[in-house]
C-alpha cells in the first residue's frame, strides 16, 4: 500500500511503521527513529521493547486529532529498526547490573571486575550515542523532522545534540518525575538518571532547560539547578499547589512556555504522566500529570507561536500481560507528532 491508497478511516495497518502509516522517508516530513536500548535502569527494566510495543499498539489509534487536525499527512514515516542495538543493550545491560547490585550491597570501591563492567558500559552507550547523533543528523541534512522513541532516557542525547547543532538556541521542555541531573550516576557516565546534566554541560546550543512534573529528585540536583540559571524547574508539588489554590491550568501553562525560547525540544519521559498512565514504566512516582494536561501543554507551546523542532519519548515498558503502557505511549507518541507537525511549515517540494 502506498500513501495515494491510504485509507485513514480504515483498519490499522500491521506493516511495522508507527500507526500503519504507509509514508517512506523520502515522502514524510516527519521521520521516527527506534532505539532499543535499556542498560542503566536502576529499578525496573524493558523500556528496550517499547518501540516494537508501541508499533502494535499504534495501529489502533484513530487519526482524527482535534489538537492537530489533518496533521499526519504531512507525512510519518518509521526509520528502519536497528536490532543489533537491542542485542548490545541486552550484553550491556548484564554488565550494568553487577555494578548495580554491588553498590546496592553497600559497596563503594570498585575492584577490576566491576570496573571492567563499567568501562565497557560507558564506551558502548558512548558509541550508541555517537550513531543516534549521526542519524538524526542525517535526516536533518535531508529537511527532516526527527523524533526518537526509546529505550531507557539515555537514549536521546545524539538526537538532542545534532538538533541543538542544527536549529542553535534551543529550549528543552522536559516531561518527567526525575530532574536526570546526576553526574554519572552510579559510575554510568550515560546513565538514563544523567542525561540533562550531560546535555547542560556538553550541548551550549541548548539555551533552557524547562522541567515540568519533576517529584523525585535529590539535594545534588536542586543545588545543581539552582546554580545554573538556564535550568527552569516546575516541580509537581507547586503545580498540584496552585491548582489547588485557584490557578488554572492555562496559567500555569503560560507561566512554563514563557520560560522557553522560539525553537523548543520536547523530550517526554513516560513517568512524568500520573502512575495509572504508566504502570510499568521503570521508575513510577505518585503524582504527575494527567494525560490532558501534558496534551494542553504541548499544544499551548505551539499556539503561542513557538516551533517544535524536534522530540523524544522514552521510559515506556510494555506489560506482559495488557497493552495498556504501550498504548498510552502510542497515543502520547501521536500527539507529539501532530505537535511538531503543526509547528512546522510544509516542507518545499
Amino acid at each position: 500500500m502506498n500513501a495515494t491508497d491510504f485509507n485513514p478511516n480504515g483498519v490499522g495497518i500491521d506493516n511495522g511503521n508507527y500507526f500503519g502509516m504507509p509514508f517512506s522517508e523520502q515522502e514524510a516530513q516527519l521521520v521516527l527513529i527506534s532505539v532499543p536500548w535499556d542498560v542503566t535502569s536502576s529499578y525496573g527494566s524493558g523500556s528496550s521493547n517499547a518501540p516494537d510495543a508501541i508499533i502494535e499498539a499504534s495501529t489502533q489509534l484513530d487519526f482524527y486529532d482535534i489538537a492537530a487536525p489533518d496533521a499526519w499527512r504531512k507525512g510519518i514515516a518509521t526509520a528502519g529498526i536497528d536490532y543489533s542495538i537491542q542485542d548490545r543493550s541486552a550484553r550491556y545491560r548484564a554488565d550494568a547490573k553487577k555494578v548495580i547490585q554491588l553498590l546496592e550491597s553497600g559497596n563503594t570501591l570498585y575492584d577490576n571486575i566491576m570496573q571492567f563492567c563499567l568501562n565497557r558500559v560507558n564506551k558502548g552507550s558512548a558509541e550508541l550515542n555517537e550513531e543516534v547523533y549521526n542519524q538524526v543528523k542525517e535526516l536533518l541534512a535531508q529537511g527532516k523532522l526527527v523524533g526518537l522513541v526509546g529505550g531507557d532516557h539515555s537514549t536521546p542525547y545524539g538526537a538532542i545534540k545534532a538538533v541543538a547543532e542544527h536549529e542553535q538556541n534551543i529550549g528543552l521542555l522536559h516531561f518527567d518525575a526525575h530532574c536526570d541531573l546526576r553526574c554519572a550516576y552510579e559510575g554510568f557516565i550515560h546513565s538514563h538518571a544523567s542525561i540533562m546534566y550531560n546535555v547542560m554541560e556538553s550541548i551550549p546550543q541548548v539555551a533552557k532547560l524547562v522541567q515540568v512534573g519533576i517529584r523525585d529528585c535529590c539535594d545534588d540536583e536542586i543545588a545543581y539547578a539552582a546554580a545554573n540559571d538556564k535550568v527552569e524547574i516546575f516541580a509537581d508539588h507547586t503545580l498540584a499547589a496552585n491548582r489547588f489554590e485557584g490557578m488554572t491550568w492555562k496559567q500555569q501553562c503560560d507561566m512554563i512556555v514563557e520560560k522557553l525560547p522560539q525553537k523548543v525540544y520536547i523530550s517526554f519521559d513516560i513517568d512524568g504522566l500520573s502512575p495509572e498512565n504508566c504502570p510499568s514504566t521503570g521508575t513510577p512516582v505518585p503524582g504527575g500529570l494527567s494525560f490532558n494536561e501534558a496534551v494542553y501543554l504541548m499544544k499551548h507551546v505551539v499556539d503561542s507561536g513557538r516551533r517544535i523542532v524536534g522530540f523524544d519519548m522514552c521510559e515506556v515498558v510494555p506489560h506482559r500481560k495488557t497493552q495498556w503502557d504501550a498504548n498510552v505511549g502510542a497515543r502520547v507518541l501521536y500527539k507529539l507528532c501532530g505537535q511538531i507537525l503543526r509547528s512546522n511549515p510544509d516542507e518545499e517540494k
